[in-house]
């Protein structure tokens, strides 16, 4: 966040474009596109000032800002100024190096919401060319909220986005001829710089040779302060706008004493100016002083804060004097950073000093700042700014410092960026002068990838050499990288990531063991590694059925990730997914919800494909088939992840006795979801001998470790022995399965088996358990939901029928979005199939419509 510049004391007043902007103040965005120098800025600080009425926030973007981070941190503050309250958008954005996200967004809008109508500037949003934040930027003006204003200000036009907007709302786009200055506001201007009148030929050499570029006309008016001849001066302007740009600022640097002259040329070399900073690096005696009465000679400099502590020239008259300053005195401008980096560093301001350093070409010396950084980068999600630092470093400057790639690869792996980090480490693994002890990180690193990166066996082998490594030699010395190479903390990291790798590869039993053993180690004393491994262990026994363990396993990782400010990082994502999938498992999809955003949030920040997948599937079995395929993760799901979504889909298909429902074979061997569809839809189909075919073809799973699956059998037996012997026959394994459910609170297991073992429950002989009776209960609530109409080609899903059931209320769709735990996006295409599936045009006809049909 930047103050709102103040326009400079020559600036005139453009009442005809400040109407314009008045009038589009209804509409979610306004466009402001045109070359350097065209009075954008100007024009628009203008606006502000003329409205003390309406809150307008202002963030000067620069090219650092593509850092997403950054950015996002602008934009919150932006909405909430004064900073009251604490907001959690997740912030694991921060080791997205490439995008904000949708979740982030989507919370950012809410958050947007949540406060007073604001007008919001992004100035100088060229800077952003080429970001991928950029399509971030479009979402975002698509769906501010209506008291949200934005407005795009931008050298580049870009274009993407705003065809919506110019049918939707009439979109402004100001461009270089609208603030081109006519004849009249020339002469202003050049009247208020020069202070006196110009002649009417002088004023037309301008007008000619500027066509009214802003920064031309106050440029030449700068250098008309001194001409003996105005009228030459002005005809002899020649060239493109960026030649007379430094045409002109050449003679506005000229008119400068050579002292003040020498001292701009220095004062270039530094991005942000402070009065402190100048001070102590160019022995001025009065920066403050000094600053003012640049401000006041219009000398492009501008303040950066509202407290006017930091400046910074424009960029266009920056890139000038730092090309006379290379030309005039060679070497001064790496002097002054390296110095500009001494004062950072005193002051514990590494980040600025690791800048000035690279651009000192000071490598060495950079290097050893980037390199002593500790955890905390990891803690505070700064891992993106460090692999920029590392990017930056020539190749051949690396390539002879194997540690500094290393540290390079690790950082890669941690932001997302898996491809290219397996490649810098693998590269490293390949060097002859490989030590065990660099073997080690680099495996451990490579292990990793389980997060990222298809084929959970590359992973796993991975993290096996590292523990055999470490296991062989115990008195290894890694290098010291971040504070995240000792060989305790290495292994483990590699017993997590073998466990994940197994996990995702479907092996349960060998996942349990390498997660108990993690926890055991003493790396995984430090509290973020902690987190880790108790929400992948809560994963695992979600998954498993063990549904109390894994909300015990889960709880201890949010509450630890709580006490030790970590809760916001993304190491929680696997505790808060657990916490969703247990809410699925126990039926309740709706206290899923926030778990599952959490999660998902988390998941997504740094590109966790693989736990993405897990979110997705949680997502499927929460909202059903309203899941938007183009809301897929990227990449291939894991094996446990793609056979539970086949079995999702066949399901679908069994549940629906749609005709081409699958009578497939299930693999052999461990027991899958894929093994309880099949068996069920032979069931179905009346091909008992099938279903016990399937049965016998996979070994039963150790109930006290995979309860799910025990009772997933249980229930098959039962609904194959009344399937075959008859009613009754099958009441013993039912018995068992709900005493074994019971103990896990595993409910919707017997719920989405469907009516046909609702039936069998409810027919048990016996008096009725609490257990059974919620079961029951459950699946009754499901079938009130699903009730239908024969009049109706297509039904409507259980999750249309439960928002249906809203829609004689006066609740918005964000209200609908908030009751049902998803988005007001999921609710929009809910409401778009209810419409479509019921032949109406709007909410009102469906009322009558459903009420016609019986459904309401």
């Amino acid at each position: 966040m930047t103050a709102i510049p103040p326009p400079p004391a020559h600036a005139v007043e453009r009442p005809r474009l400040r109407s314009r902007l008045d009038a589009t103040l209804n509409a979610p965005l306004s466009v402001v596109v045109a070359p350097a120098g065209s009075g954008k800025t100007v024009l628009l600080s203008q606006w502000a000032a003329s409205h003390p009425d309406v809150r307008v926030m202002w963030i000067g973007l620069e090219p650092a800002d593509s850092d997403p981070r950054r950015l996002l941190d602008h934009l919150l503050s932006a909405v909430r100024p004064d900073g009251s309250g604490e907001v959690d958008l997740g912030r694991p954005h921060a080791l997205n190096a490439r995008t904000i996200g949708r979740p982030v967004l989507d919370s950012l809008v809410g958050v947007f919401r949540e406060h007073p109508p604001v007008v919001l500037v992004l100035d100088d949003l060229h800077h952003l060319a080429g970001s991928p934040l950029l399509p971030d930027l479009w979402w975002l003006a698509d769906n501010v909220p209506d008291h949200t204003h934005l407005i795009f200000s931008s050298r580049i036009d870009y274009g993407l986005g705003w065809g919506r907007h110019r049918l939707s709302h009439s979109l402004l786009e100001l461009r270089q001829r609208d603030l081109a200055f006519d004849e009249t506001a020339s002469a202003t201007l050049l009247e208020r710089i020069i202070g006196s009148p110009v002649s009417a030929r002088t004023l037309a050499a301008v007008m000619e040779r500027t066509e009214g570029w802003a920064a031309g006309v106050v440029l030449t008016g700068l250098g008309l302060r001194s001409e003996d001849d105005p009228e030459h001066f002005a005809s002899e302007l020649r060239g493109t706008d960026r030649l007379i740009s430094e045409y002109l600022s050449e003679q506005a640097l000229a008119q400068q004493p050579a002292e003040r002259r020498s001292l701009l040329l220095r004062l270039s070399v530094l991005d942000r100016m402070s009065a402190e900073l100048v001070e102590s690096i160019l022995s001025v005696d009065d920066a403050t002083s000094l600053f003012e009465a640049l401000e006041r000679e219009s000398m492009f400099i501008g303040a950066l804060d509202r407290d006017r502590e930091w400046f910074r020239f424009h960029p266009m008259f920056r890139e000038l004097l730092r090309y006379r300053l290379k030309a005039e005195q060679p070497g001064a401008a790496t002097e002054i950073r390296t110095a500009a980096a001494d004062w950072h560093l005193a002051r514990g301001d590494a980040p600025s000093a690791i800048d000035y350093l690279l651009e000192a070409g000071s490598w060495e010396r950079a290097a050893a700042v980037i390199s002593g950084r500790g955890r905390e980068v990891l803690e505070r999600n700064d891992t993106v700014s460090v692999s920029r630092w590392l990017d930056a470093l020539p190749a051949e400057f690396r390539t002879t410092r194997p540690d500094l790639e290393i540290l390079r690869g690790m950082l890669l792996m941690m932001n997302g960026d898996a491809a290219r980090a397996e490649d810098v480490l693998r590269e490293q693994a390949e060097r002859p002068t490989l030590t065990p002890a660099r073997s080690a990180i680099i495996h451990t690193y490579l292990a990793a990838r389980v997060q990222f990166r298809p084929d959970p066996r590359v992973a796993l082998e991975a993290a096996e050499s590292a523990t055999t490594l470490l296991r062989e030699h115990p008195d290894l010395h890694p290098p010291e990288l971040l504070g995240l190479t000792h060989p305790h903390l290495l292994h483990a990291s590699s017993l997590t990531s073998a466990g994940r790798a197994l996990f995702l590869a479907g092996d349960l039993a060998a996942a349990r063991r390498r997660f108990d053993e993690a926890l055991t180690v003493p790396g995984a004393r430090y509290s973020l590694y902690r987190v880790h491994v108790l929400g992948s262990l809560a994963l695992l026994e979600a998954w498993a059925g063990r549904l109390r363990l894994a909300a015990a396993a889960s709880e201890e990782a949010l509450d630890l990730a709580a006490a030790t400010h970590l809760l916001a990082h993304p190491s929680p994502a696997d505790a808060f997914l657990a916490a969703a999938l247990a809410s699925i498992e126990r039926a309740t999809p709706s206290s899923a919800a926030v778990s599952l955003h959490e999660g998902a949030l988390r998941a997504a920040a740094n590109h966790r494909t693989q736990l993405m997948w897990i979110a997705h599937l949680v997502r499927v079995r929460s909202e059903g088939d309203i899941v938007d395929q183009a809301d897929r993760p990227p990449s291939t799901p894991p094996p446990i992840v793609a056979a539970a979504l086949e079995a999702e889909e066949a399901r679908a298909l069994r549940v629906a006795h749609a005709s081409n429902g699958g009578l497939h074979h299930p693999p052999a061997g461990r027991w899958s979801p894929l093994s309880f569809e099949a068996t069920a839809a032979a069931l179905t189909r009346n091909r008992p001998d099938l279903a016990r075919a399937h049965l016998d073809a996979v070994s039963p799973e150790p109930p006290e470790s995979m309860p799910r699956a025990s009772v997933e059998q249980l229930i098959l037996r039962s609904w194959l022995d009344a399937r075959e012997l008859g009613a009754g026959a099958g009441a013993k394994a039912m018995h068992r399965a709900l005493e074994l459910a019971s103990q896990h609170d595993l409910v919707a297991v017997f719920v989405r088996a469907g009516p046909e073992v609702i039936r069998l429950i409810a027919d048990l002989p016996g008096t009725s358990t609490t257990f059974r009776a919620s079961v029951l209960e459950r699946a009754s609530l499901l079938r009130r939901a699903r009730a239908s109409s024969p009049q109706l080609a297509e039904q409507l899903t259980d999750r249309e029928l439960e928002i249906l059931a809203y829609l004689p209320t006066r609740m918005t769709n964000i209200d609908l979005a908030a009751r049902c735990y998803v988005s007001p996006n999921t609710i929009k295409t809910h409401m778009a199939h209810i419409y479509r599936k019921l032949s109406v045009p709007n909410r009102n006809s469906a009322v009558a419509r459903a009420q016609d049909l019986g459904l309401l």
